[in-house]
């Protein structure tokens, strides 16, 4: 099987050098995230981190919302002509424990997967990213927005939690004084508000959100690809690692970086006064 195709409620396409569009297709819906959809999702990230064909991962929706959250209409989805990579799972949603082993099972699990994804992932925030949809974005690495995108979680005004791990993303991002704001408040932010709140990296015209998010991602996928995967792990590692435990990961990893021929590529390259060929490991030149 491979990782390009239409799945349930998204599909992805490949570009060289190895970037994977993932792109949430259900436009007449803003987007909205089913059970299906996140296991489908869940499982394409989980197979993404073992094929060397993807070195970097874009994340967008079509239409006018990246995603605006958990689909709450109650409509049918028509999937039959769509691929599946993901048994479906009852959730029984009527009882505590039910509630607490589904979200646990379902909807944590996607923005885990994108989360513990080694290889860069961008979140190209067209429109409305709410709730879940939210929490996706700020699962990715890098996210970009377009002056359309409306940012927030606003749980709150169904006396809900964000409890797709939402509210631990967005400490992590800004900082527990900003997040109770943002939270208790149900701030929805613009795309410059975001940017200022630190919840986005970038602010980008609408027309040219995608080839902006395409530059990024070849230029990270140009990048040496061992030693970015091991220093993204390392960073991630470091936000909740004491400082001599970080120290220590960093020099673990640098162990194996070191010693791989993108390093020598690296050092050689320097010496010529040439810019330096990596990845001859993904690209057949060892």
């Amino acid at each position: 099987m491979t990782l390009d195709g239409s799945f349930r409620g998204f599909e992805v396409a490949l570009h060289d050098p190895g970037i994977a569009v993932v792109t949430m297709n259900e436009p007449d819906r803003l987007n909205g995230q089913t059970e299906p959809m996140k296991r489908d999702m869940t499982e394409w990230f989980l197979e993404a981190q073992m094929d060397n064909a993807i070195r970097v991962v874009v994340v967008t929706g079509s239409g006018r919302a990246f995603s605006a959250g958990d689909d709450m209409t109650g409509r049918r989805r028509n999937y039959e002509d769509k691929e599946r990579l993901a048994r479906s799972i009852r959730w029984d949603g009527s009882t505590p424990m039910g509630t607490y082993a589904g979200l646990r099972t379902v909807s944590q699990q996607l923005n885990l997967a994108v989360r513990h994804l080694d290889k860069l992932t961008i979140a190209a925030i067209n429109g409305v990213a709410i709730q879940t949809g939210l929490s996706l974005a700020l699962a990715c690495d890098f996210r970009v927005a377009g002056p359309s995108a409306r940012l927030g979680s606003a749980t709150l005004r169904f006396a809900l939690q964000p409890d797709e791990g939402g509210h631990a993303l967005v400490v992590e991002l800004i900082g527990l004084a900003k997040a109770i704001d943002f939270f208790m408040r149900k701030r929805i932010l613009s795309a410059s508000e975001a940017m200022e709140y630190g919840l986005v990296h970038e602010v980008v015209p609408d027309e040219k959100l995608m080839e902006h998010t395409m530059e990024l991602a070849r230029e990270l996928a140009e990048g040496p690809q061992v030693a970015m995967r091991l220093l993204k792990r390392s960073l991630y590692n470091a936000a909740e690692m004491p400082l001599a435990q970080a120290f220590d990961d960093i020099a673990a990893k640098t162990g194996i970086s070191d010693h791989h021929e993108d390093a020598r590529e690296g050092v050689a390259s320097f010496r010529e006064k040439r810019e330096p060929k990596f990845n001859g490991w993904l690209e057949g030149r060892e």
